[in-house]
């Protein structure tokens, strides 16, 4: 069962930045994390500012903690899941990372019209919508799913003559 709330540090263990350095490295045994992230995750279970950031300090320094990495898997794995660059982006800004290192996980990820279209044949069929409303519903699932105007229509086809 998981324990909800911080976890036990000791006010001594709090301005260890060595026992912080450990916890970090537990961390990110289980999965990769950036540094804003790691930095509350600490922070959150009880480690002080001071010690957290420079455990995290180290960490970075040494390689084992790097953002622009970090960012390219992130990129990958959510694209492969169906995620749109702009939802993508919203999400690693949350998480305290830099615009350049996003934009250049982005430029460095699918060609995202080609990731829209198989994200919208994946849900709807590879049949191209025939209606206005068809293509309205394909295209606010895209829009949700964090793709572009642009990536959307070149998603839902050449537009239709409404009137045949």
């Amino acid at each position: 069962m998981r324990r909800l709330g911080r976890s036990r540090v000791t006010a001594e263990d709090a301005r260890n930045p060595d026992r912080a350095r450990a916890s970090a490295i537990a961390l990110l045994a289980r999965r990769d994390f950036a540094t804003g992230e790691l930095l509350r995750k600490l922070t959150h279970q009880g480690y002080a500012e001071e010690a957290a950031t420079e455990a995290v300090r180290e960490l970075a320094e040494e390689g084992i903690l790097n953002d622009a990495r970090y960012a390219e898997h992130y990129v990958s794995y959510h694209a492969d899941r169906g995620e749109g660059p702009l939802r993508i982006e919203a999400e690693l800004k949350e998480f305290g990372l830099a615009s350049e290192l996003i934009q250049a996980a982005l430029d460095g990820g699918p060609d995202w019209k080609a990731r829209a279209r198989d994200v919208r044949i994946r849900r709807f069929g590879a049949d191209i919508p025939e209606t206005w409303p068809q293509k309205a519903k394909q295209g606010r699932f895209l829009q949700y799913r964090g793709f572009s105007s642009d990536q959307v229509r070149a998603a839902l086809g050449p537009d239709f003559d409404p009137d045949c």
